[in-house]
């Protein structure tokens, strides 16, 4: 199904015909030889590189073996020429036929084309959103909860098993400011007036909150001491703030497989268990850190902690996991939680962060490396910051959330659909710039409505041969005759399809779902030039009067280009428009 790994078998067998006949030694590694698109579309379809990396092991010149491979492989009915390029570069140009053959399957396959077993039905846990149970999800939830959902879908896609997790931060302080804020709000239910310190948290998502503890247990807590209520109240709330998050990712269509609770690390062993790990690896060890490079600040004074020595596993220092008082650092829990997916079976972690979480990388991949004895690879992935914009102007704080812009003040905006494609229209590591009203624009600088217009106008070709007594399933189409499809322009869009199998695979490779979203605008701009190009000549149009096979064959190719946008959109999380209103 995949083009270019197709035209690397070919490659391969003409270099062992090579070698068969002492034209090349034997024993080469064939493992660096690779066939891709060329850097310029004007100098073929394809390139291959095999002369380049195979001549110093073979003692040979480059051309040499270029022109040699190159005789071999232009006998193969597929390949219409292949020239030697520049020192033995060797660029291919395919046959109008395997072209034409390609859109018979793609509507042979349906979604199907361009999946992948190259994830070998692995094990990979891909941990996102993780917000704090605070509060409502913001803007920076958003980016991260879209990209980390993308890329489990995208990773599913080619063929791993993926299970989406979602770690609820609920074992540290951040949840008892939590249970304090909601306490000043049942306070208020009942009647009192009450003022927010520095430190809570004033948003009026957290009324509701307060009046539903009331109407349950009523006065029960007024006037009484933080140790009688604390932990009740703590629970409460971080069961009320879950609800609210599970709601605010139901809106932006994302469902987690599991939820893993912080709090459960604590008072169970598990940290214990994993610190004992580490240490049974000569890993632990009392010291004292160096002093941190730069201005010191006022507080610090050298004195003696329990260290892991991440630095035998690619770190720059080695980390604190338990203070001078005995208390877990925030590391450690961390450590403990990675512990228990290695224990889970995972053949690989990818943990989707925010921006500011650029200094825990290192930390958390060595300490990973070291439960893992180095078996268990860990991606960490950061999400950069979104930038909102309405009207020219920054987007307005959410008076609700108290001191930030809200996902759902985002997908009430613009709906899901919308939030998550521009969400992924830049690579996850840069900063993204989301304007409500640039998003619902329709032209062609708006990548959403490009893409989802290109779907809807192959979705309104289809009625109106549907109107004209055309029949049109996928079946039909894909046995007409695409003989018909001759023109570089429907060739140019065939060559674009064949690139998304290899696409899937090389996104999926580096975690980098934004990939799909970049391949869906350039073939929906491939589809709208082949559209535009049909008003000034009649024979590029998909509806040919009075001729159904020759409307068949072009609707067949236009057809294959829904096909392939309705995958693309479905690894994003997003539905394909019909028709734009």
């Amino acid at each position: 199904m995949n083009l270019f790994t197709d035209l690397r078998t070919l490659v391969t067998e003409c270099l062992n015909a090579l070698v068969a006949e002492g034209s090349l030694p034997a024993g080469l590694d064939y493992g660096n030889v690779a066939v891709e698109p060329p850097r310029d579309a004007l100098h073929g379809d394809m390139a291959t590189n095999a002369a380049m990396v195979l001549a110093k092991p073979a003692g040979m010149k480059p051309r040499d073996i270029a022109e040699a491979l190159a005789a071999k492989l232009t006998a193969d009915p597929r390949v219409a020429s292949a020239e030697v390029a520049g020192p033995g570069f060797l660029n291919l140009r395919l046959n109008a036929p395997v072209w034409q053959s390609l859109v018979k399957t793609v509507l042979t396959a349906g979604t199907a084309f361009g999946r992948s077993d190259m994830g070998a039905n692995k094990r990979v846990n891909v941990e996102y959103v993780s917000a704090n149970p605070t509060g409502p999800l913001h803007v920076g939830h958003t980016r991260g909860a879209v990209f980390g959902d993308a890329l489990a879908s995208l990773l599913a896609y080619a063929g791993h098993d993926v299970t989406r997790e979602y770690y609820i931060n609920d074992g540290g302080a951040q949840v008892d400011v939590l249970a304090r804020s909601v306490y000043l709000r049942y306070l208020e239910a009942l009647g009192e007036v009450v003022e927010f310190a520095e430190g809570t948290y004033p948003g009026e998502y957290l009324i509701d909150v307060g009046q539903a503890l009331a109407n349950e247990v009523g006065n029960v807590w007024v006037d009484q001491p933080e140790a009688v209520w604390l932990e009740e109240i703590r629970d409460y709330s971080t069961d009320a703030m879950m609800d609210l998050i599970r709601a605010d990712l139901k809106a932006l269509n994302v469902e987690m497989d599991h939820f893993f609770s912080e709090k459960s690390l604590y008072g169970t062993g598990l940290i214990e268990a994993a610190i004992a790990e580490l240490d049974a690896k000569g890993l632990i060890y009392r010291g004292v850190l160096e002093p941190p490079k730069g201005k010191l600040p006022e507080d610090w004074e050298p004195r003696e902690q329990t260290l892991f020595r991440s630095t035998e596993h690619g770190d720059d220092v080695d980390r604190p996991i338990k203070k001078s008082d005995g208390a877990w650092t925030y590391f450690a829990p961390d450590i403990a939680y990675h512990y228990d997916k290695v224990k889970r079976g995972y053949d690989a972690l990818i943990d989707v962060f925010g921006a500011d979480h650029g200094g825990y990388v290192k930390r958390m991949k060595a300490a990973v490396s070291a439960l893992s004895d180095g078996t268990v690879p860990l991606d960490i992935k950061l999400t950069q910051l979104v930038r909102l914009f309405k009207n020219g102007e920054p987007f307005k704080m959410s008076k609700r959330a108290g001191n930030f812009v809200t996902l759902r003040d985002v997908v009430d905006q613009v709906g899901p659909d919308v939030t998550r494609f521009v969400m992924l229209t830049r690579k996850n590591d840069a900063p993204l710039d989301f304007d409500f009203d640039k998003v619902l624009e329709q032209s062609k600088d708006n990548p959403v409505f490009y893409v989802q217009y290109a779907h809807a106008r192959v979705c309104s070709v289809l009625r109106k041969a549907a109107e004209a007594g055309i029949t049109t399933d996928d079946a039909t189409l894909a046995a007409a005759d695409l003989g018909k499809l001759a023109h570089e322009a429907e060739l140019g869009v065939a060559k674009k399809l064949a690139e998304w199998p290899r696409l899937v695979e090389i996104a999926a490779r580096t975690n980098e779902p934004h990939r799909i979203a970049f391949y869906l605008y350039e073939l929906a701009g491939d589809l709208h030039g082949l559209w535009n190009r049909g008003n000034d000549d009649s024979s590029l149009r998909f509806l040919h009067e009075g001729d159904a096979a020759t409307s068949q064959a072009k609707i067949a190719l236009a057809r294959a280009v829904a096909v392939v946008i309705s995958a693309g959109l479905g690894i994003l999380g997003v539905t394909p428009a019909e028709e734009m209103r």
